[in-house]
């Protein structure tokens, strides 16, 4: 674990990782099991002057990728939509989750784009639900954004305070960061 962080933190000073990042943020939103935040979060801790523009193109990269997810949903939900739950074993819920979108939409995709729960879910609903577009763009924008922010920021302000803490502990918190994503695909198997 401490060489990934170690390549993730060099990767972070090279040319290529905003490149990178928006890649893994694009692909995110709509099938790639991996969170941005493996990268965002390094990437901050060593460029903190670029905290902003690693926040900005993450969430950019994020939403862009959460109209490719919406595109799986609404014109290939029966092939490419379907095949993507199955693989995270999402089949139980996605009926009950898509017919909540006609209520409550904007609060799903506020709520969910946030936490550790898939958002490749909230993307492939939404489109399936032919939910409206506009509507789901700016708040995919501000949940998202929100959260790439927020963790730019207070990188940005207490990284150097807080990165001995990290890599003292690191082990214990990628453990804990895997057990939330494990987490939000469980909650989301099960509840929704």
């Amino acid at each position: 674990m401490r060489r990934i962080y170690n390549w993730l933190l060099h990767l972070a000073g090279t040319r290529y990782a905003l490149s990178a990042m928006g890649a893994v943020s694009f692909a995110e939103s709509s099938f790639f099991p991996i969170p941005p935040d493996i990268m965002l979060l390094p990437m901050v801790l060593a460029q903190p002057r670029k905290a902003f523009r690693i926040a900005l193109v993450c969430t950019v990269c994020s939403v862009l990728g959460g109209l490719l997810g919406y595109a799986i949903g609404f014109y290939f939900f029966e092939t490419i939509g379907a095949w993507v739950v199955k693989t995270y074993h999402l089949e139980a819920g996605l009926q009950d989750f898509r017919a909540s979108y006609a209520a409550n939409g904007v609060l799903y995709i506020l709520g969910k784009g946030i936490t550790p729960i898939p958002y490749k879910l909230v993307t492939i609903s939404a489109g399936a639900a032919h939910f409206d577009l506009f509507t789901f763009m700016w708040a995919s924008a501000l949940t998202r954004g929100g959260r790439f922010f927020l963790e730019a920021t207070l990188l940005w302000k207490y990284g150097d305070a807080i990165r001995p803490f990290i890599e003292k502990w690191l082990p214990w918190l990628l453990w804990l960061f895997l057990f939330a994503l494990i987490g939000g695909f469980v909650v989301v198997h099960y509840l929704f």
